[in-house]
């Protein structure tokens, strides 16, 4: 299977490589918008700052084109911050696939950011069969997406929010699938499948 992972100015790049490679695909990691186009499924991982990172993919147009994907196309933790609407995070205006802001998340007794393995209080969509309902997944992130009308999963800390989103052929998720386990491999399997 043709796997494109898009190269950017953000971390975290490698791990999901890695747990691709466990599951037996090679996957390319390239900025190359030939062969992103030619992927049969597109990974847009990250761990980084939106506003830099947004202006990096705008540079190179990979803003547009992310947007314009026909393939199943899986964003991760910043990679799903990114494909919502604006983020609160340097007032910026993101790639608008899912139409929702990022907010930061109050402070209200815990700790920013949420770190740590917390659980899936509610699943969706393709990427999560029911027994994925109470699974413990992989977060590190200070800002949230809000429950709307592509969530696809809920977790709670401090508030209710997007732990996983979906429309048409896009998905994302604010955990790491990739640092999640057996769930986490489970969802990368159900994307590759798809």
């Amino acid at each position: 299977m043709n796997v494109a992972i898009i190269k950017y100015n953000a971390g975290n790049i490698r791990s999901v490589d890695h747990a691709l490679k466990r599951l037996g695909v090679e996957a390319v990691i390239t900025d190359d918008h030939e062969r992103i186009l030619a992927a049969e499924r597109v990974i847009f991982p990250g761990v980084g700052e939106a506003a830099s990172t947004m202006a990096y993919l705008k540079e190179r147009e990979l803003d547009t084109l992310l947007k314009g994907l026909r393939c199943p196309v899986l964003g991760i933790c910043l990679g799903q911050q990114l494909m919502c609407s604006w983020s609160e995070e340097g007032d910026t205006e993101c790639i608008g696939i899912f139409d929702e802001p990022v907010k930061h998340f109050p402070a209200k007794g815990l700790k920013v950011p949420h770190m740590g393995w917390n659980s899936l209080e509610s699943v969706a969509g393709a990427l999560f069969p029911a027994e994925l309902k109470g699974a413990y997944v992989y977060f590190v992130h200070s800002y949230y997406v809000p429950v709307g009308e592509h969530t696809a999963a809920e977790t709670n800390y401090i508030l209710p929010f997007s732990a996983a989103l979906q429309r048409d052929n896009f998905y994302a998720t604010q955990f790491h699938p990739e640092k999640s386990g057996g769930p986490g491999e489970l969802i990368l399997k159900k994307f590759l499948e798809l």
